[in-house]
């Protein structure tokens, strides 16, 4: 980023408490853009601004709404803010929507912020100082509690080079971005610029974009490639995770977008309706009965939401628990993310907490859950391994595991490498498997060869297809599977353990004999299979099986399905043939069935068999010998 960073700061506090003057004090920029919100002097809306500094440093300024029934936009704005400035009046102290701004922000972990006491100027000393104590009380045990207090009058100037070079000094402390994930946006407007056309703007979660860049709106799945970026107010070529970014789209109507879309790399995100969380509620929140009703935000989306509670039925003030939710619209969203939830009726923030699996397996109200508490306290590489083993028979790849948790792709790489070395993972074509989903199909494949041989002595395997059939895998995960294990071995579509040779017991060596024998007796002239099986009395599957092994032994071949000739009969025609052509060049179907002693009906399967071994070669109604 050439040493520029981005931060992106939100403004936070009650109704009519300055927030959007002071904005405009510290920026020179007005963030009320609405008609509305000039004539009613409150922000409805966000409003943006930037706080630009000589060595290169921008704050993205985000100005949210206070008003309570507002607060969903201000939720819009939240996602992305880096640092929190609280405002609070001097002339009105710490009013509901102070703490509920401050509650939200803390459900959303954001780890650094100041406070403003704007209106310094409509106060006098003393009362200021009573005010300044009692925000003290306000944010102690919160992100806040060490945050300088600062008060400020956006009227008179008061201490505003103090609030920015306080500002700059929380930023220089602010843990970047990853700026090396996938790029990442969550659309918090979309208007039309005339020439431009479709235009959408957020913060820049992750990632880097450039123009020209191919992108897809999701959940809606639009693609679309960038015409133009701009970042804090001019064109960029390239714009990085942290910074408010505009994106002006091709050929994308601006009605096909909306609030809570998000901007991403195509085929790398995937929308979910069910997530896996852990929610922490707030300490004067309502009691939540599992499977109730709330409204649930993350980034700009919001939706409503069934909340499966799953230790508990029910989760009361200042509690905490894993729960699944089950959204009414799709939404795209991380492993990392935040959320926050609101009462369904009356609307009032309530909890909030950490996405941890946006693609959870299928579980009952209170199966285990111990796979969650390992995403939530683990590192990256235990959310990794958590992630590939519950991916189950399935699988995973490196690209579904860079879209489904937050992280910088080259330490996602070096995760997954270092699981691979430890032998928690393994890889084939690409596909990750679990070693312990590994190890409980090879046991389940080496098991069921075994009673297969054991059963069917005579058969050389089992047939890869029906080996398929029997395994609770995926057919497109059978291939990556079977070729990874050891124990077996793979002859065209048989598979069988490599250890297994199949055997004739001293009744089947009697009736291999027979076969022989009555096989010799007609010469070129043998019984079908059908027939022989009469003669032998044994049924047609246990002589088909034994026919099998034979011909893999070459004890007798196989002229088509029906019929069979033995290694002795198949020499001496070979011999014959040799003889004939040292004669003769050429040879007619009269001419080999008078030097097998045998008619037309027998003649023609065995040289169609030569044919295709490549033994004869047909040439109109005349054989040529090509065997040398």
């Amino acid at each position: 980023m050439s040493g520029v960073k981005s931060i992106i700061l939100g403004t936070a506090g009650h109704i009519d408490h300055g927030k959007s003057s002071l904005v405009k004090a510290l920026t020179g920029t007005d963030p009320d853009r609405l008609k509305e919100e000039k004539e009613r002097g409150i922000t409805i809306d966000l409003g943006f601004a930037n706080l630009a500094y000589p060595d290169g440093l921008t704050v993205g300024i985000v100005d949210v709404p206070g008003h309570e029934k507002l607060i969903k936009n201000m939720l819009a704005g939240a996602g992305g803010i880096d640092i929190v400035l609280m405002v609070i009046a001097a002339d009105e102290g710490i009013m509901p929507q102070s703490r509920e701004h401050l509650a939200i922000c803390e459900l959303l972990k954001i780890k650094a912020g100041i406070v403003a006491v704007t209106k310094a100027d409509l106060v006098d000393k003393d009362w200021l100082s009573l005010v300044i104590d009692d925000v003290r009380g306000f944010v102690k045990g919160t992100f806040l509690e060490n945050a300088d207090i600062v008060p400020v009058s956006a009227r008179t100037g008061l201490n505003i080079d103090l609030l920015k070079e306080k500002i700059k000094e929380v930023a220089g402390n602010v843990k970047p971005k990853l700026v090396e994930g996938l790029f990442r946006l969550s659309i918090d407007r979309v208007f039309t610029l005339k020439g431009f056309g479709t235009v959408v703007t957020g913060t820049a979660l992750s990632g880097t974009i450039t123009p020209d860049a191919p992108v897809e709106i999701l959940p809606s799945k639009i693609v679309s490639k960038v015409r133009g970026l701009q970042s804090h107010g001019r064109s960029v070529d390239k714009a990085y995770a942290g910074q408010r970014i505009g994106i002006n789209l091709q050929g994308v109507d601006k009605e096909a977008l909306k609030r809570g879309d998000v901007v991403v790399p195509p085929d790398r995100f995937m929308p979910t309706k069910v997530i896996d969380a852990k929610l922490e509620m707030l300490a004067d929140a309502p009691p939540v009965k599992s499977r109730g009703l709330v409204h649930f935000y993350s980034g700009t989306a919001e939706t409503i939401a069934r909340i499966i509670i799953y230790d508990k039925d029910e989760i009361k003030a200042g509690e905490q628990c894993y729960c699944q939710f089950r959204l009414e619209e799709p939404v795209i969203i991380l492993s990392g993310d935040r959320y926050i939830i609101r009462r369904f009726s009356p609307l009032e923030t309530i909890g909030g907490g950490e996405i941890l699996d946006p693609y959870p397996p299928k579980r009952k109200k209170k199966e285990g859950i111990e796979d969650l508490l390992s995403i939530e306290k683990g590192d990256l590489k235990d959310k990794i391994e958590v992630k590939v083993e519950k991916s189950g028979f399935n699988g995973c790849t490196a690209s579904d595991i860079e879209g489904w948790i937050q992280g910088n792709i080259p330490e996602i790489t070096a995760a997954i490498e270092q699981l691979s070395k430890e032998g928690k993972l393994i890889k084939s074509q690409n596909v990750l498997f679990h070693r312990k989903i590994f190890d409980s199909f090879r046991d389940m494949v080496k098991s069921t060869l075994s009673q297969f041989h054991k059963g069917n002595p005579l058969k050389s395997g089992i047939s890869k297809e029906e080996l398929r059939a029997r395994m609770p895998v995926p057919a497109s995960r059978f291939l990556n599977l079977i070729t990874m294990i050891d124990d077996i071995a793979a002859e065209k579509d048989v598979i069988r353990l490599k250890d297994f040779k199949a055997s004739l017991s001293e009744v089947e060596e009697g009736i291999k004999c027979r076969i022989i024998a009555a096989l010799n007796k007609d010469g070129f002239q043998p019984p079908t299979k059908s027939e022989l099986a009469q003669k032998l009395s044994v049924s047609e599957k246990e002589l088909a099986d034994l026919l099998k092994l034979l011909t893999k032994d070459s004890v007798v071949f196989r002229i088509n399905d029906s019929m069979y000739i033995t290694k002795g009969q198949y020499d001496k025609m070979i011999d014959l043939l040799k003889d004939f052509y040292c004669k003769k060049q050429e040879m007619t179907v009269a001419e080999f069935r008078d030097i097998l002693g045998t008619t037309r009906k027998y003649a023609m399967p065995i040289l169609e068999y030569l044919d295709s071994h490549k033994i004869t070669l047909r040439v109109g109604d005349i054989r040529k010998f090509v065997l040398k």
